[in-house]
């Protein structure tokens, strides 16, 4: 699956330790009992791929721990036994006015608000200089769908980063807000992709670098029809990324589970992604324009404080629901197309998920991905330690050091860590922390004493950090920041 280190030792690093993916052989068993060992073992060693049913049957009768050991074992026959990774990059969140609905977001305002805000390149421009001082290499930018900006903004503000930082890489725009740019700016073409492209080429020219997998959420269409008003549905999503792929951009793909949705949701999320990667990875790869993927996977569950979806009743809080179905199993089918009525109580109940439930769709989800080099670990919201338990069921890449986060905090997510902290759990995790890029690459392999977390004296230090977060509407006001707990771990 990935070149082989000169040095012998098994990593995945090539000799310039690049990421490497490859589609794997498309061979199914799908007689075989999905908790057969055999099945599981090629399953993990890349030599057949699971059906949907099989994944649906492994999430509702593996034992938690059989799911991670395979999960694991995947997870090293792509990138080996010695080095996991992170990245450096700031989550620039560049409005908060959205014209979309979610109903699991606390994050959108209309713009009348007292706290809307848009921020001026000067502000954005800052917030880049201080990654770069701490030795950042990537933006996360995206924000809400505010149909006041025009396109000519986002080229301006694109073509001011790359001046500025020429070598900072723009990983920004989510699938919805790319959507909402077609019908603001409303783009010669016949079809959307071709409308897509000629906006995507115009954000690329100026200094667009790839595209984050944002607005995921899960691609049933019951279900986001339900929590996803406004907001493009799965075709819309998945061609963004065709498009993207097509630029030859990396991008990643994303998935928010535990709220209304059936587990055959999230298996159906799941094979989409690998249909479409199946796809972009059999491109010929044309001289000096290659065609992208997705890079990563990454999955964490709802967050629901301060939302209207976290309004709803949790399932089983009345005595006539327990033990009955839960309504969004009821409702979800691997075509990803139930019908709502099945159920009366369909998207009016809440089946939240917790750590076993998060490290079991991860688990799966790379088992299932066997086309995706790296499945990221969500510790932004189950916090440091299930990020670090995740490194086992199936995570290659802790994610970011997270320097700003305006979304998931304003439901009420309060983690934050620094470098060596993130370093440390890699480390006591079993692994070698390795600084990356975008695309994988490795930047910084630390494994020697002068590495962030071995260069710790006393800890105690590091335990109380504060989170960046982006004010209210007045430009002129500084960033906001509340006190996060992180916990080094022991």
């Amino acid at each position: 699956m990935t070149d082989v280190c000169p040095s012998g030792c098994g990593c995945p690093e090539s000799p310039r330790g690049r990421a490497v993916v490859s589609r794997t052989g498309s061979r199914t068993a799908p007689d075989a009992d999905a908790l057969d060992p055999g099945l599981l073992q090629d399953v993990a060693l890349g030599g057949v791929r699971l059906t949907a049913e099989q994944a649906l049957d492994l999430y509702w009768r593996a034992p938690l721990l059989t799911l991670g050991r395979y999960a694991d074992l995947r997870c090293r026959t792509i990138h080996g036994d010695r080095i996991r990774t992170y990245v450096i990059d700031r989550n620039i969140n560049y409005t908060n006015v959205c014209n979309a609905k979610c109903t699991f977001c606390a994050f959108r305002r209309d713009g009348d608000e007292h706290d809307a805000y848009t921020l001026e390149y000067n502000q954005i421009l800052e917030k880049i200089s201080e990654l770069v001082a701490i030795g950042g290499t990537q933006i996360l930018m995206q924000g809400g769908m505010n149909p006041a900006l025009p396109l000519e903004w986002y080229e301006g503000l694109l073509r001011a980063i790359k001046s500025a930082y020429p070598h900072v890489h723009v990983h920004g725009f989510s699938p919805p807000e790319f959507i909402e740019f077609v019908h603001f700016f409303n783009p010669p073409g016949e079809t959307l992709e071709d409308k897509l492209r000629f906006v995507m080429k115009r954000l690329k020219d100026a200094g667009l670098d790839s595209l984050p997998g944002g607005g995921g959420e899960i691609f049933a269409g019951p279900v986001r029809r339900k929590i996803g008003l406004g907001k493009c549905d799965a075709e819309a999503w998945l061609t963004t990324m065709w498009v993207a792929h097509s630029l030859g951009m990396f991008t990643s793909a994303t998935m928010m589970f535990g709220h209304i949705e059936g587990a055959a949701d999230r298996v159906h999320h799941m094979m989409l992604v690998r249909e479409w990667q199946d796809r972009a990875l059999a491109q010929p790869a044309a001289p000096g324009a290659p065609f992208g993927h997705y890079k990563a996977f990454i999955s964490w569950p709802f967050q629901r404080e301060n939302t209207p979806l976290g309004r709803l009743k949790e399932w089983g809080s009345v005595p006539e629901e327990l033990g009955q179905p839960f309504p969004g199993d009821v409702v979800a089918n691997l075509r990803g197309d139930g019908g709502p009525s099945a159920h009366k109580e369909f998207g009016r109940r809440l089946r939240m998920s917790g750590a076993t439930d998060y490290l079991r769709t991860q688990a799966l989800s790379r088992l299932v991905l066997d086309n995706v080099y790296s499945i990221g670990a969500s510790w932004v919201t189950m916090g440091p330690h299930i990020g670090q338990v995740a490194l086992h069921f199936g995570a290659s890449d802790m994610g970011s050091v997270m320097m700003e986060e305006n979304v998931v905090s304003s439901a009420g997510t309060t983690y934050c860590l620094n470098e060596a902290v993130l370093c440390r759990l890699i480390r006591t995790a079993g692994f070698i922390p390795a600084q990356r890029d975008n695309a994988y690459d490795l930047l910084r392999l630390h494994d020697s004493p002068g590495s962030p977390d071995l260069r710790v004296e006393d800890w105690s230090r590091h335990r109380a950090k504060r989170l960046h977060q982006q004010a209210g509407r007045d430009a002129k006001a500084p960033s906001a920041a509340v006190e996060l707990t992180t916990g080094a771990t022991n």
